[in-house]
């Protein structure tokens, strides 16, 4: 098990540990605590972090397993975030159909018996928007460009990267963290110089993200839950 490292130089500050909600685990220290006392720590509470991530694990499972209801209250993820959505009179309003405001998910009520087919459209726009600039911005970083970038509606395959260099994308990522879309990009733009899944490619990947077990892990552990 894992945990994120937060240093604080308020010295006053006590060692704690925070579970966040997409389950990544952090743990907040004074500045000058040394690693083998965080060690330490984080192990005598571990029992303490695993309950409390098995109990957020069934929760979300129970989530996933109900079908998507696209009612008042319902909950949605957008880059690992829960938003609730209110179904609302829009009447005479210019607004879109579906926008997301301080929090919620707001659906006009002229549209709701077309509200799945408007989430899905909604989350493929924010993904060419996303993927568009994430990819621009690692392949500048690691001097690999894809010749074309496509946004497909995939459940299982998050991303691929074809024999001509062409990358492509599940719109469902738009509901994991934006740790775990870097991720998946940089895994993609890898193939582009390394077509295969070998010692070097999982080697390259790391020198460009130590940490891309921790999100690959979380893909296998949350998969479940990228739909709707």
């Amino acid at each position: 098990m894992d945990y994120r490292l937060v240093r604080s130089k308020n010295r006053k500050r006590t060692m704690t540990i925070l579970i966040k909600p997409d389950g990544t685990v952090e743990m907040r220290v004074p500045y000058k605590t040394l690693q083998r006392d965080v060690d330490a720590f984080f192990k005598e509470k571990s029992p303490w972090v695993q309950k409390k991530l098995m109990e957020r694990r069934k929760r979300v499972e129970g989530e996933a397993a109900q079908p998507k209801q696209f009612i008042t209250g319902e909950i949605f993820f957008y880059l690992g975030e829960r938003y609730p959505l209110e179904i609302c009179n829009m009447n005479g309003s210019r607004a879109p159909s579906l926008s997301l405001s301080y929090g919620i998910f707001l659906l006009d009520e002229k549209k709701a018996g077309e509200a799945q087919a408007i989430f899905i459209k909604w989350y493929k726009k924010r993904a060419k928007e996303l993927f568009a600039e994430r990819v621009y911005h690692y392949s500048r970083q690691l001097s690999l460009f894809p010749e074309d970038i496509r946004i497909t509606s995939a459940q299982y395959r998050y991303g691929s990267c074809s024999a001509r260099n062409n990358l492509s994308f599940s719109w469902r990522l738009m509901l994991a963290p934006l740790p775990v879309i870097d991720y998946i990009i940089i895994h993609e733009l890898t193939h582009i110089k390394i077509k295969n899944h070998s010692k070097k490619f999982w080697e390259s990947v790391g020198a460009s993200m130590p940490d891309f077990r921790t999100h690959k892990r979380w893909l296998k552990e949350h998969g479940y839950s990228l739909k709707l």
